[in-house]
């Protein structure tokens, strides 16, 4: 008899996390379990399908607040909603992801009669975030009375383990990286190119928001490809940072040669035809852009920031890590990179070895520990 299964998200538009919610309700209903999506947001936002076999069900309670007061009506309203919404799908577990959203779950379920499973799931590091404005002041002395309420905590490294050990108090906590598939049959991975074969495309991914660091990475190239006007750089996502990147670019006079592609739904069809990948991000949590151009034999650089590169990238092998926010060194790289073919060739094809390291198999045989309430592996 398959489990029944809640996944609790904002949205799902855009976003890691949002995509990551996607693929495990596809998966679990594929397989058997009794799946439900619940989101605040209206399911017009929608960009990641579901499996005709999940149940979805969207709150549409994004609203703005205007005041204190109102943020109060308004959470309070999403409480008392999203409670009624996970008391009518009789979970065996609900699993919640992102931090407002996690304790919104965990206020809503406190106000059922029913004791009820919640797993927990931050996606990013904690630190960094509260260190560019994070959750503020409200949320972040509620999340360490609040979070204790959960069953177990499911992160992405074992850096933000550590960190979220004493928040917990002695709760399982679980370390779980995302996945990432390997290319289809029909659609086979990056062929390398040699700089005498054309221009050379740099790509990035991201939402357009501070945390990626896109800001820096714009100046960064600028200064790599000055005296290289065959180089290109193309950016994709959206975001609220679409403006000030504009301008930025603008400002350099480099509208000819990078692009703000924009959301795009298909990202691997592009990242097949560039020549390399970069992660400027200021943090993280454990970058799915980064895992899914590796997968496609694509050499890439990334900032070494708080968390997820690191765990990802080997330094010299696999590709290149760079001093997070260090715009001399992102520029250095991008520069020894896009000029040495051979280096492009050695770290594309060992890059893609990224898919036996970050296996769907091996993410959704962690994910059966926690559902069975199974200890996690003890911190090597």
């Amino acid at each position: 008899m398959g489990r029944r299964l809640t996944l609790v998200v904002p949205s799902l538009a855009l976003g890691g996390a949002e995509r990551v919610v996607a693929r495990m309700a596809n998966h679990w209903a594929a397989r058997g379990d009794t799946v439900t999506v619940v989101t605040l947001s209206a399911a017009e936002t929608d960009t990641y399908p579901l499996d005709p076999g999940v149940t979805r069900i969207a709150l549409d309670l994004m609203r703005v607040s205007s005041g204190p007061a109102q943020a109060l009506f308004n959470n309070l309203t999403r409480i008392g909603k999203l409670g009624d919404a996970i008391r009518r799908t009789q979970p065996d577990t609900v699993i919640t992801f992102t931090d407002r959203m996690n304790m919104t779950t965990l206020l809503a379920c406190r106000s059922l009669a029913a004791d009820i499973d919640i797993v927990i799931c931050e996606r990013i590091d904690p630190s960094e975030q509260a260190a560019f404005g994070g959750l503020g002041w409200t949320w972040s002395r509620l999340r360490p009375w609040v979070y204790s309420w959960a069953r177990a905590l499911v992160v992405q490294t074992q850096a933000v383990r550590r960190q979220m050990e004493p928040v917990m108090r002695g709760r399982p906590i679980y370390v779980i990286p995302n996945a990432v598939d390997a290319p289809s049959e029909d659609r086979p991975a990056h062929e390398p190119r040699r700089s005498t074969d054309g221009p050379l495309q740099l790509a990035a991914m991201g939402r357009l928001a501070y945390q990626k660091g896109f800001d820096l990475l714009i100046e960064a190239f600028a200064r790599a490809a000055e005296c290289q006007p065959n180089w290109s750089l193309a950016i994709l996502g959206e975001g609220p940072e679409r403006r000030r990147l504009e301008e930025q670019i603008h400002t350099r006079g480099l509208e000819g040669c990078i692009c703000l592609c924009g959301w795009v739904s298909d990202p691997t069809s592009v990242l097949r035809n560039c020549d390399a990948f970069v992660l400027s991000s200021r943090f993280e949590g454990f970058p799915n852009a980064l895992l899914e151009a590796m997968a496609l034999g694509l050499p890439a650089i990334a900032a070494d920031c708080p968390s997820g590169p690191a765990e990802i990238i080997r330094h010299e092998v696999d590709g290149l890590l760079v001093a997070a926010r260090d715009v001399p060194a992102l520029s250095a790289a991008i520069r020894r990179l896009l000029s040495d073919d051979k280096l492009r060739g050695r770290l594309g094809a060992e890059a893609a070895h990224v898919v036996d390291r970050f296996s769907s198999e091996l993410y959704f045989a962690r994910w059966d520990t926690v559902l069975r309430k199974e200890p996690p592996a003890s911190v090597g």
